[in-house]
């Protein structure tokens, strides 16, 4: 089984967060590398904001996310590999 570090998460979360860009929702797919493994996220979220006050100006920050359907998976050389892949774990990146 693959373990899936903190990183990996991180990578996952922000990936993520770019891909959401300022909407409420989001379905699709991201597909990246890391570590030598290809890695896939397929889901379905609905996304919470709320206003963060800055310096510069306020903001509507992702404060939640709440997946409707999500699949992560990690492939390498020989294949799809197995992980445990936690979608809470990722939210605290995000």
């Amino acid at each position: 089984m693959y373990s899936v570090l903190p990183e990996l998460y991180h990578e996952a979360a922000a990936r993520l967060a770019d891909a959401i860009d300022g909407e409420n929702y989001f379905s699709g797919s991201l597909a990246f590398g890391f570590g030598g493994m290809q890695c896939r996220l397929t889901t379905s979220v609905i996304v919470y904001r709320s206003r963060v006050s800055r310096p510069e100006g306020d903001a509507e920050a992702i404060s939640d996310l709440v997946p409707v359907w999500w699949e992560f998976h990690t492939a390498g050389p020989e294949g799809e590999v197995l992980n445990d892949f936690d979608f809470s774990e990722m939210k605290r990146y995000v």
